[in-house]
């Protein structure tokens, strides 16, 4: 009599989304939140919203974290990204931060009078791990900040 060998469902189903390494597969899903020092809304204006976008997203690219959604709102970002197995939510944040906090201040010099030290992210990090069953919810969760907030974007220079 042959043993079968049960697979999870959530395994079959999303087996081509997983990532193989030498000595792991799958994938590190996590919710990421945080804000800027003393809350101050920074990226109300729509320039200084996809700037913070882009600075984030291009620290995300340096260390292989995948960004499936982000959103950036005038107080605090938002959004669920992928990360390398063998790197910690702490560290992907404590990179992520650093690496755009320099990036913006370098694109935006005047960001530096309102944070002369160079502080520009608080020391608050919120991080939940993500499965493939509740990707969608979080997702449009993500998606719907703007509304859910009331934000209204300043469009001028």
């Amino acid at each position: 009599m042959e043993k079968q060998i049960l697979v999870s469902e959530s395994y079959e189903k999303y087996t081509d989304k997983l990532k193989r390494n030498s000595h792991s597969v799958g994938i590190s899903m996590w919710d990421f939140e945080w804000c800027p020092k003393y809350r101050y809304k920074m990226f109300g204006k729509w320039k200084y919203k996809k700037l913070m976008e882009a600075c984030i997203r291009r620290a995300a690219s340096l260390h292989q974290i995948k960004w499936i959604e982000l959103n950036v709102q005038p107080n605090h970002v938002q959004g669920t990204a992928a990360i390398p197995m063998a790197m910690s939510p702490s560290q992907a944040l404590h990179k992520l931060k650093g690496i755009s906090a320099r990036r913006f201040f370098e694109k935006c010099p005047n960001a530096r009078k309102r944070y002369p030290k160079g502080h520009f992210w608080s020391k608050g990090k919120y991080a939940v791990s993500v499965g493939f069953v509740s990707i969608e919810v979080v997702n449009e969760y993500v998606r719907r900040q703007d509304e859910h907030h009331g934000t209204v974007w300043i469009m001028e220079d």
